[in-house]
């Protein structure tokens, strides 16, 4: 079977954009366009940036049993979550070890859909459903479009009423352009932002009428990869790229544990009774490392990889890494002991190019009261 199984009906506007579509999560992604990725950075920072992330999976779930289901497969206290909110949320597995991230959208009283990345997100919501009066559907027709930055609002206000009024991780089922779509205040980008769900026949019109209509107030289309950029300063992970799925320890298999990633805030107060729940609590206090972030001197980006020292020891391992040309800064995202996890700790980050040093610092670089993403009006 080919790598990419899933297709986005934006396929073709995103080849005439210069990209060849990488294979993500089972989709051909535009990960490369045919122009600097500075602009798109830059343009969600300041106005506005649309992006196809139709390589997220889409699981409604359905049926007397589906909040127990999510329940069961998540951090959330899903009795929170009324029709119209989302929630972040995590899954593990029975060592309680980080699997997958998502993000729970209650659509009524019995219905949900789960949007989740590239880990076994859905072989868990799958395990959780089993002997369950409940139904799982995998939906490949719903797209999302990301709209995100600053006057992404603006540009919505236009055509949707009640779009000022919609609070951060809350949703709406409404029109855009005159189609069905679910519009939801999340993103993932630091900034105040929309996700527009709609059907894969519609996801072109909407795509174009944006970008035309937009043109004027600097709102462009973005590659996937811009996020890169976006997520450093943000702290926004991205499995398997910060995870010991791609940074193995030396002797013991891969998984990461909430308290080790900073994800310890998406477990409800509380809450038991989620897979892994027992031993999650059990590791508390047990890290091995913590995600922390490192600023660089000079202008050039750590390498993706890249090995931390401290005194001439390896101390840890860069994951993600940018120069921001707003704040004339480079950062990044790393994999650090824990001792070494403290705020102006000295280190060496040593690229193929050479060494640069440079100090950890706590994360997110951007925005860390999230003043932006929760404005009101």
């Amino acid at each position: 079977m080919t790598a990419s199984w899933r297709f986005s009906t934006l396929a073709d506007r995103h080849r005439a954009l210069g990209s060849k579509l990488e294979d993500w999560s089972g989709m051909g992604t535009a990960w490369t366009y045919d122009k600097d990725a500075d602009e798109e950075y830059i343009a969600i920072r300041t106005k506005a940036g649309l992006m196809d992330v139709s390589g997220l999976k889409k699981v409604h779930i359905t049926g007397p049993h589906a909040s127990h289901l999510i329940d069961l497969a998540t951090t959330r206290d899903v009795e929170k979550i009324y029709p119209g909110k989302s929630a972040y949320a995590c899954m593990l597995n029975e060592a309680g070890k980080f699997t997958d991230d998502c993000i729970l959208y209650r659509t009524g009283p019995n219905s949900w859909m789960v949007v989740h990345g590239s880990g076994t997100g859905h072989e868990e919501l799958q395990r959780a459903a089993i002997g369950r009066d409940v139904s799982l559907r995998f939906d490949d027709n719903l797209h999302d479009l990301s709209l995100q930055g600053p006057t992404a609002v603006d540009y919505l206000a236009k055509h949707v009423p009640g779009i000022r009024d919609l609070n951060y991780f809350h949703h709406m089922q409404t029109q855009l352009f005159g189609f069905p779509v679910m519009i939801s205040r999340t993103g993932y980008t630091g900034e105040r932002g929309y996700e527009i769900f709609c059907r894969g026949q519609d996801a072109g019109t909407i795509w174009d009428r944006i970008l035309d209509e937009g043109k004027s107030a600097g709102i462009i289309p973005c590659r996937f990869t811009t996020l890169d950029m976006l997520r450093v300063e943000s702290y926004l992970l991205f499995y398997p790229y910060d995870n010991s799925q791609k940074y193995p320890f030396e002797n013991e298999g891969p998984g990461d544990t909430l308290w080790e990633l900073g994800l310890d805030f998406t477990v409800s107060p509380g809450k038991t009774g989620f897979r892994g729940a027992e031993e999650h609590y059990r590791l508390k206090g047990k890290e091995r490392f913590k995600i922390f972030g490192v600023l660089l001197d000079g202008k050039e980006p750590a390498d993706e990889g890249a090995p931390v020292y401290r005194d001439g020891k390896k101390v840890g391992v860069v994951t993600c890494a940018m120069y921001s040309q707003l704040v004339k800064k480079s950062m990044g995202i790393a994999r650090l002991d824990v001792d070494c996890a403290v705020k102006d700790t000295e280190l060496e980050i040593r690229n193929k190019s050479g060494s640069i040093k440079a100090t950890a610092q706590p994360l997110p670089f951007d925005d860390p009261k999230k003043t932006k993403r929760t404005a009101k009006g």
